[in-house]
């Protein structure tokens, strides 16, 4: 369903804001809309020039220099029901912003019952919930509220699925915090420490170079909308790209594990040895679903055939999803052997491999893997 009202949004020539300037030629954007007067840098009110567009709502947000969260608001706010056909008014005027359907990141009033979505006034103090304690910007106060919405349309499901609470929070985690983070000036880490290189190539840095450049001669408003739409484009497609990640494979995914994680007592009676039935993208599963479960004590191995060899893996499961040490490394007498030498060693045929630093290893069977697994248990 995403996928459809994405794609309007993306190709539609339908306008959704008139750019009239006094004494020159009227323009016509597809995603944007507002009215200038030459006598102002500030959109005013104008009538619109068809019925479709007097009917529609319309949301708005600052004129001038523009960051990630309310382009990001802006392109969510319009997938839902409520805003599907939205104008996108920018203007700093309150007489033109009281006017407006929806107000995001201007206008110092967050009132979701009134459709306002600002987070610079005083006292503001907003967040996520369920254990998120990062302030929220205008992105995140449209995605707390539409967020389910947007996802469960992506599913095809009623928002009152289980799935759709568990892809809320996770798109949350995996991309809207950043956002928050970065545009209410959070640092990622609690350190005095400079940084050890200049990272401008997330999401918000490259939004924020859609704007105007100062050298532009042309530094007009109708130039500062063409760019407020390639950023919602930008920013929008990889919201989109996150929020269907989620769903075609994070998912799957998850229900793998959780399967897996279940059934790993009938590997082994210490229920520390897991084998994936499918190759799939397991850490981050595991250490969370570890902790859903409070299982005790942790998987030390997950075992998984891999697809070029058709040998299989035996794999140590590290301290933590950002760390390199494993919980039980492969033992040290193993270490950097190979083949014969190391099934000799061992005592196990068809061992391949196993790395320098334990953290994986290979046998030429499934059998044969789960027995390092079982042995390595024990030294």
């Amino acid at each position: 369903m995403l996928a459809v009202i994405s794609r309007a949004i993306l190709t539609s020539k339908k306008p959704l804001f008139n750019l009239n300037f006094q004494g020159q030629h009227r323009f016509i954007f597809p995603l944007m809309a507002a009215t200038f007067s030459t006598a102002s840098s500030s959109p005013t009110a104008s009538p619109t020039t068809t019925s479709n567009l007097t009917t529609a709502k319309r949301v708005g947000t600052h004129n001038g220099s523009f960051h990630c969260d309310e382009v990001l608001g802006c392109f969510m706010i319009r997938l839902t029901n409520k805003f599907s056909d939205a104008q996108i008014v920018r203007s700093r005027d309150p007489q033109v912003l009281e006017k407006l359907d929806a107000v995001l990141d201007v206008g110092g009033v967050y009132d979701p019952s009134r459709d306002r979505y600002d987070h610079h006034q005083k006292g503001f103090k907003e967040v996520f919930g369920y254990g998120f304690n990062t302030k929220l910007s205008s992105a995140g106060l449209v995605y707390k509220h539409f967020g389910k919405e947007i996802i469960a349309k992506e599913l095809g499901v009623a928002e009152e699925h289980p799935d759709v609470q568990m892809l809320f929070l996770a798109v949350y985690k995996s991309f809207m915090e950043a956002i928050d983070a970065i545009d209410n000036g959070i640092n990622q880490y609690d350190t005095d420490q400079l940084p050890k290189y200049v990272n401008n190539t997330h999401l918000s840095s490259r939004v924020g170079r859609l704007n105007l450049d100062w050298i532009d001669p042309n530094q007009s408003s109708e130039k500062e909308n063409e760019a407020f739409e390639r950023a919602m484009i930008l920013a929008g497609s990889e919201f989109l790209d996150n929020v269907r990640f989620h769903v075609r494979s994070w998912i799957p995914a998850r229900s793998i594990v959780m399967e897996c994680l279940t059934e790993r007592q009938d590997i082994d009676p210490s229920g520390e040895i897991m084998v994936l039935k499918i190759f799939c993208p397991w850490k981050l599963h595991l250490f969370e679903l570890e902790a859903e479960m409070k299982i005790d004590p942790p998987v030390k191995y997950v075992l998984y055939q891999d697809d070029r060899s058709k040998g299989w893996r035996v794999q140590a499961v590290a301290v933590s999803p950002d760390r390199f040490e494993s919980r039980k490394a492969l033992p040290a007498q193993w270490r950097g052997l190979r083949d014969d030498e190391l099934s000799k060693l061992v005592g196990i045929p068809g061992c391949v491999f196993v790395h320098m630093s334990g953290f994986i290893g290979g046998n030429q069977s499934y059998k044969g893997a789960l027995a390092m697994a079982k042995a390595a248990l024990k030294l």
